[in-house]
């Protein structure tokens, strides 16, 4: 065996050094070399390829500082993108993670001096959200990719949708509910005054009893009978419509209340809470990410199989190839009227449909069912997001 032969045990141990990070102040960027000590730094300084490098460096030194810079800020922030998306991260962690690959570019090349340096000049830029704080400095990156910006648009028109009939519900409750209030002010109540005297030299005299005619006090001496079945009439009828008049004023409070509680109960049913997972074997789809390929972008394909609920394998319809595809990479597709499509989410989730027309200022579609406990019922206001097509 040659002394310094591939499997030596001296060649076999510098591999194993050689594996892993090494210490950053001898590593040399223009050669991409990284010495494992500072007599193997000093000896490749001053070897002959690194003078040609030096020479080619000293020629154009902004055009590689520019190039290094570009490079290590690529790197970063494809990391972040990925990685870590739009959370509330340390610049620390990035930055450790971004080291972890041997050969990335190191900072030590590029226009930045230190990492707060770089992460100052991301957050001037707009690049990044950055926040100071006693741990350090944290960092949020804003995506402002196309795709990204249009489904933030389209988000936030629908919610505003939402909020427009949560705000006419509120009023038409909140109108209820002063018209409930007001009935109960408005109701008969007696009302004590103080004694007004118009002549105070006048005595003031009380009567107690009730002032009876001659011609009633005649009808009492003759039959004293039949003027107190009279009387005991009237006082039980005035009872019972002073009764009556309470029960009406109850009734008609508790009919506001009731219909208040009925409009909430309508609330309840009609907004059915949805599934965070819409995927269903046999519906199209169309692929909305370039991580999968640029071949598969805009592309569509039919589900054939879902796996975890969230996961699912789609064929495209072009090409014939099988992709596995997360729920986040792919979005339903909305067919011509009269097609049909599948239910994906609501109370009426699994059932087929048939779609009879498109609201684009909503957003929406109203379809037939064509199967289910409701069959041929036509339902309004189905969401984009909550159907898909058919495949035939």
């Amino acid at each position: 065996m040659p002394k310094n032969g591939f499997l030596t045990p001296k060649a076999i141990a510098n591999r194993i050094k050689a594996k892993g990070l090494q210490k950053l102040r001898w590593y040399c960027q223009m050669c991409q070399k990284q010495c494992r000590d500072e007599n193997g730094f000093k000896c490749h300084t001053m070897s002959e390829s690194h003078q040609r490098q030096l020479l080619l460096f000293a020629e154009n030194p902004d055009k590689y500082l520019d190039y290094f810079s570009e490079e290590f800020f690529d790197g970063f922030m494809e990391l972040l993108k990925r990685r870590f998306g739009t959370r509330r991260i340390h610049s620390n962690v990035i930055y450790n993670e971004y080291i972890q690959d041997r050969e990335h570019i190191h900072m030590t090349s590029t226009q930045w001096e230190t990492l707060t340096d770089f992460v100052k000049w991301l957050g001037r830029e707009g690049h990044v959200t950055v926040d100071l704080t006693e741990k350090g400095w944290f960092i949020t990156y804003i995506d402002r990719d196309p795709e990204t910006l249009a489904r933030q648009k389209l988000l936030e028109k629908r919610e505003k949708v939402e909020e427009d009939d949560e705000e006419r519900m509120q009023k038409f409750i909140q109108k209820q509910i002063e018209k409930a209030s007001d009935m109960e002010k408005n109701k008969n109540e007696t009302v004590y005054t103080d004694l007004q005297r118009d002549d105070e030299e006048k005595k003031i005299a009380f009567n107690f009893g009730a002032a009876k005619s001659s011609r009633e006090s005649e009808s009492e001496s003759v039959q004293p009978e039949t003027s107190t079945n009279v009387l005991k009439a009237a006082a039980a009828e005035a009872a019972s419509t002073s009764k009556k008049k309470e029960k009406d004023d109850r009734k008609r409070k508790k009919s506001a209340l009731e219909e208040i509680r009925e409009m909430e109960e309508k609330k309840k049913k009609t907004e059915n809470p949805k599934k965070d997972y819409w995927l269903a074997k046999g519906i199209v789809v169309k692929v909305v990410t370039k991580r999968l390929g640029e071949k598969y972008y805009k592309r569509k394909g039919v589900i054939k199989e879902v796996h975890d609920l969230y996961t699912g394998f789609v064929k495209m319809i072009d090409s014939g190839t099988t992709i596995k595809v997360d729920q986040m990479h792919v979005e339903t597709v909305i067919p011509a009227e009269g097609k049909q499509v599948l239910i994906l989410n609501g109370v009426h989730r699994g059932c087929k449909a048939t779609l009879l027309s498109l609201d684009s200022d909503k957003y929406c579609v109203s379809v037939k069912l064509d199967s289910g406990p409701v069959k041929g019922r036509t339902v309004n206001g189905v969401q984009y997001e909550d159907i898909s097509k058919l495949a035939q």
